[in-house]
């Protein structure tokens, strides 16, 4: 381990040198920067959340085999909590993938790793119930299903009833989410005048009377402005949401000449059924939040659950978005049919383990 952390500078100094890169593509928040700092050194599972540019800098290092499998548009910054639901066209309940951030081209196993990673920081931290063997079965087998049967999108309808209970539990109240939404504070600065149009136009009513609040989310874009754009409609609220972006921490971690994002992309390109509120402009992404429209925490979830299938759904739906790059699928099944049964859980482990050895160095530091 001590001859790999010496390939990098320490954490301190990487996350240093992300913000002063991340700063010249987007007006960072100090206030919000700094409670980021403050939430990294909390737990390990808050800290992988936040630092998705240093687990771009770790994985051609740790896992330099796989970091050679075969390429697709994948997630990168993938976890438990990076699934949510929204409502697509027909006003049906749609489940998945639900933050494209970091979209950009690397192997497939990428977000396989992280996703699983995150499982076992889960597991530690006891917000998940699950063993790690069984974690790591159920979202290799749903990874697997998926490639090798085409995919399919998560109506929660007739055929993910269960899924659907579990998104719609009674801690997704609407009057604590309108509440919070309430709560943010006014926003005091100005909206690009196309961003300005975007959000407008996204409204239902064609009026300029609506509140601009400033909303502190996230982890991996803390510190990102988020612009809420909120109003009342028929005696009830609506919001949409504005958030700047930047371009992806694999350009950074690998020295790019590029400010590409390819959110919009990921999102038009995978096996997916879209949410008609969510809209790009530059760097920009416009999205209407609700209740039931909006990513889920684990500790929201109800006691009762069945983890190995919410595991082997997560698994399913990280290969729906691989499917957006068809030409790779080919090389991905015959890169996984010679895959041994321990290779995931390696590469996790292998991962987890100088995660592990930032966070305790960021928490020395950050006392």
């Amino acid at each position: 381990m001590s001859k790999i952390k010496d390939r990098l500078p320490d954490i301190v100094q990487a996350t240093a040198d992300f913000e002063k890169w991340a700063s010249r593509h987007v007006h960072l928040v100090p206030s919000d920067v700094k409670l980021k700092h403050q939430l990294m050194a909390k737990s390990p599972f808050a800290f992988l959340r936040a630092t998705f540019y240093r687990w771009a800098q770790w994985w051609p290092i740790v896992c330099p085999e796989l970091a050679r499998a075969p390429r697709v548009l994948a997630v990168g910054d993938l976890h438990v909590e990076n699934f949510g639901t929204w409502r697509d066209l027909e006003g049906r309940l749609i489940w998945g993938v639900n933050d494209f951030d970091e979209a950009w081209p690397a192997c497939y196993a990428v977000d396989l790793v992280r996703l699983l990673t995150s499982c076992y920081l889960a597991i530690e931290e006891e917000h998940l119930g699950i063993s790690k063997k069984d974690a790591r079965e159920s979202i290799e087998s749903g990874y697997r299903d998926a490639i090798a049967k085409g995919g399919g999108a998560f109506v929660l309808a007739e055929h993910h009833r269960w899924l659907r209970l579990v998104a719609l539990n009674k801690l997704r109240d609407p009057v604590l989410f309108w509440n919070k939404i309430l709560a943010c504070p006014r926003y005091k600065g100005k909206l690009p005048k196309d961003v300005w149009k975007l959000v407008h136009a996204s409204l239902p009513l064609r009026t300029y009377n609506f509140a601009l609040k400033s909303r502190i989310a996230g982890l991996g874009s803390l510190g990102h402005p988020r612009v809420l754009a909120l109003a009342t409609w028929d005696g009830a609220h609506i919001v949409r949401e504005a958030k700047q972006l930047t371009p992806s921490a694999w350009i950074w971690a690998r020295k790019l000449q590029t400010t590409q994002i390819l959110s919009r992309k990921l999102v038009e390109s995978a096996v997916r059924l879209r949410d008609p509120h969510v809209h790009f402009t530059d760097h920009w992404i416009v999205r209407r939040l609700a209740p039931d429209c909006c990513h889920i925490e684990i500790s929201s979830l109800p006691k009762k659950r069945d983890e190995e299938k919410l595991l082997y759904y997560m698994g399913w739906e990280t290969a729906n978005i691989h499917l957006g790059s068809p030409k790779v699928i080919p090389a991905i099944r015959r890169d996984l049919a010679k895959r041994k049964v321990r290779w995931l859980h390696k590469a996790a482990k292998a991962m987890l383990d100088v995660t592990l050895a930032d966070w305790e160095s960021w928490r020395g530091k950050n006392k």
